[in-house]
């Protein structure tokens, strides 16, 4: 009787673990992104058009900006479009800078962002600009042209996963029960 109720148990949590893994399926992804500024082999050093580099890019509400740098000689700062233009670090909105040379600025307002670095650099081309934008919308469904034959395509996708799950924890269930 005692090896039945731990059975019981056990068929108990493989079905709340098969319920977790069938919502974690359902869910949509959304994430946000994580840009090393310049790319992954030139980070935050000068002599980089970053300018160049941020058009190729979308910035997103969410996302984040992971700047890579010498921390001995080279800072982060975040300043107006004034002071941007002119290269001042007189003034900064915000430095982002803590000493590691590793510093990730999120960007959660839907704005234009400014960075440059001070002691000089800002003019041997250390200076970003970005502009974050809200996510797109996601896009709209197309119209079922047949009610029949459209719905099997367009369901089996979404069910085919939890179900291999789903199959899984019973066979683990019965293999463990017989």
């Amino acid at each position: 009787m005692e090896g039945l109720r731990r059975g019981v148990g056990s068929g108990s949590a493989m079905v709340l673990v098969v319920l977790l893994c069938f919502v974690l399926v359902m869910v949509p992804e959304v994430s946000a992104t994580r840009f090393i500024v310049g790319g992954g082999s030139k980070g935050w050093t000068s002599n980089v058009n970053y300018t160049i580099w941020a058009q190729g890019q979308h910035f997103y509400n969410g996302d984040w900006l992971f700047f890579v740098y010498d921390r001995n000689q080279m800072n982060v700062l975040e300043v107006n479009q004034t002071d941007y233009v002119s290269c001042n670090a007189d003034h900064p909105l915000h430095n982002w800078t803590t000493g590691a040379g590793r510093d990730v600025v999120p960007l959660n307002v839907t704005r234009h962002y400014y960075f440059i670095s001070g002691n000089g650099f800002c003019y041997g081309g250390m200076k970003l600009a970005v502009k974050v934008e809200n996510l797109p919308p996601p896009p709209s469904a197309a119209p079922l042209k047949s009610k029949s034959s459209a719905l099997i395509p367009a369901y089996r996708s979404q069910f085919v996963l939890p179900a291999v799950f789903a199959i899984g924890a019973m066979w683990d269930a019965l293999v463990r029960f017989c």
